[in-house]
């Protein structure tokens, strides 16, 4: 199976994938250096951005992060006793 994944050759010729490849043996693989400079620091954060709003948008999402939302009426746990600040 043909991999495709997005790279960059560094000023020494060595190459750094930015994705993975999975292969079960050592493969040839062919390099296309291309005219634009390298990725922009912080692009890939921008460019995933979307997907990972998609996977943080479930409902089990939340419900696996709810332990840390603030306590009911803005209490600070660290200095109110569970039973005064409403929790039971």
């Amino acid at each position: 199976m043909i991999q495709t994944v997005e790279a960059v050759v560094d000023a020494t010729g060595r190459v750094q994938l930015l994705g993975e490849v999975h292969v079960t043996s050592p493969r040839r693989a062919l390099v296309t250096v291309l005219e634009e400079p390298g990725a922009v620091p912080g692009e890939s954060a921008l460019l995933a951005e979307a997907a990972v709003a998609v996977d943080w948008s479930r409902p089990e999402e939340d419900a696996a992060w709810s332990h840390l939302q603030p306590w009911p009426g803005g209490q600070d746990p660290a200095t109110c006793a569970p039973k005064s600040c409403g929790i039971v």
